[in-house]
């Protein structure tokens, strides 16, 4: 039987985008999954894009910036594939089979965000904690709104919406902790695989 290795946040490539700013972000991200946002320094985003000394703080003001960009895109990210996901099916039992595979598409090409998004908000300061929390709040709440919308025609039987859109919800966060290229399944295959999953926890009578 063949075990597949878990995933790290360390199994990253190592090439980083040309754009000096990009860079920044991505190095940055790097850092804070693998060595977490305090025990990384200014210095050490410098040294990861060849920038020495103080001359960092010409691209970016503070480590605290880059955690913020680094969380609030992440969430944006998420809300505009799952409005994009959800807008291309009238039925909603499609519009969630959807919205799902493009939640587990997001966390098996997006591990590093969706891993310091989880461990680092805790040390995101105000107001951008709350920017964070109010966009995770409007995220889960439009697949909440999905599951009553079909509850309520009849296509969906579940006892609790709430429970059933955070339990979606954590089965695609976990794909980001243990999926990497060439396993058992592409990421297309993974995705469509959740989606049913998450038809038969809605208790779909398709």
């Amino acid at each position: 039987m063949k075990v597949e290795r878990p995933h790290r946040p360390g199994d990253v490539p190592a090439a980083l985008p040309g754009d000096r700013a990009a860079a920044i972000r991505v190095a940055a991200l790097r850092l804070f999954a693998t060595q977490g946002y305090r025990a990384t320094t200014m210095a050490d985003i410098g040294a990861a894009v060849g920038i020495r000394g103080p001359s960092i703080y010409k691209h970016v003001s503070g480590k605290q910036v880059l955690l913020a960009e680094i969380m609030l895109g992440t969430m944006d990210a998420l809300i505009a594939t799952h409005a994009e996901a959800a807008g291309s099916a009238a039925d909603v039992r499609d519009q969630l089979r959807r919205a799902v595979e493009a939640h587990v598409r997001y966390h098996a090409r997006h591990q590093l965000e969706a891993f310091v998004g989880n461990r680092e908000i805790a040390n995101l300061d105000q107001p951008d904690r709350d920017r964070v929390l109010r966009r995770r709040g409007t995220y889960e709440r439009s697949f909440r709104k999905l599951i009553e919308r079909g509850a309520t025609e009849g296509v969906f039987d579940v006892r609790s919406a709430r429970l059933a859109s955070y339990s979606i919800l954590d089965m695609g966060m976990g794909v980001a902790n243990w999926f990497h290229d060439g396993g058992e399944f592409s990421v297309e295959q993974l995705a469509y695989q959740y989606g049913d999953l998450a038809l038969r926890l809605v208790g779909c009578q398709a």
